[in-house]
């Protein structure tokens, strides 16, 4: 039996790892550390997976690139469904920042423009990153310092919630503005941990997260958008 385990890294690519267990273990000899954490030493792996067996547990190889490769007496079953749950809990505390976007007109009404910030507000506080636009009509194009004027005006009634990240730009018939949130996105209650081989998941016991037992390994061993639019 094996299993592959997938790690972005930081360019984005995946790393793919091999985890054999039991019979897929072809190497004559492993060291080896029983279910509580105890090293039993160097022995043929035939028998390794007869005492895993009479345990009720797999064999594991958890450090292969160690010499000899290390293996782990080990519910693997058990251990699967432990780093499932964790890359759920992970997948669960992660949350993509949203592109939100607010437009407006230079003859935009106090009423409309109220309403339009109280929504901005509403975005940044979701911590959200929002799009200001301000649209163009006819000659109004003419006065690009009202854009500017309106875009200026808005940032200044959003700033407890948001900082501009760039000044006013003219394109086309719009002038535009983004701003980034000062809010910690909600249902992030912590930084994902990055993740890891399955090498070094496997000889710590699993996901840390979900409280899977620890797998020791010897010390002298080395294992290897488009943006969402609110309308005027």
């Amino acid at each position: 039996m094996s299993v592959v385990i997938n790690k972005p890294n930081s360019g984005g690519s995946t790393i793919s790892r091999d985890l054999r267990v039991n019979q897929m273990i072809r190497i004559p000899q492993v060291r080896v550390i029983d279910d509580e954490g105890n090293q039993l030493g160097i022995m043929p792996t035939p028998r390794a997976l007869e005492m895993a067996q009479e345990r009720g547990l797999d064999l594991v190889e958890v450090a292969p690139m160690a010499a000899p490769p290390v293996a782990r007496f080990l519910d693997f079953g058990q251990y699967k469904y432990e780093l499932t749950k964790r890359e759920k809990e992970a997948k669960r505390r992660q949350r993509s920042v949203t592109f939100k976007e607010v437009r407006l007109s230079p003859k935009i009404g106090q009423g409309d423009f109220e309403t339009k910030v109280h929504r901005a507000i509403e975005f940044l506080e979701e911590g959200d990153r929002i799009k200001v636009t301000v649209r163009f009509r006819g000659r109004e194009l003419t006065h690009p310092e009202l854009g500017r004027n309106l875009l200026t005006k808005f940032t200044d009634q959003v700033k407890d919630h948001g900082i501009a990240e760039r000044t006013p730009v003219l394109e086309g018939k719009s002038m535009f503005i983004t701003m980034a949130s000062t809010h910690k996105p909600k249902g992030t209650d912590a930084p994902a941990k990055p993740g890891r081989t399955a090498e070094e998941v496997a000889a710590e016991g699993g996901p840390s997260e979900v409280d899977a037992p620890k797998i020791p390994v010897p010390a002298a061993i080395s294992p290897a958008p488009q943006p969402a639019t609110t309308g005027e």
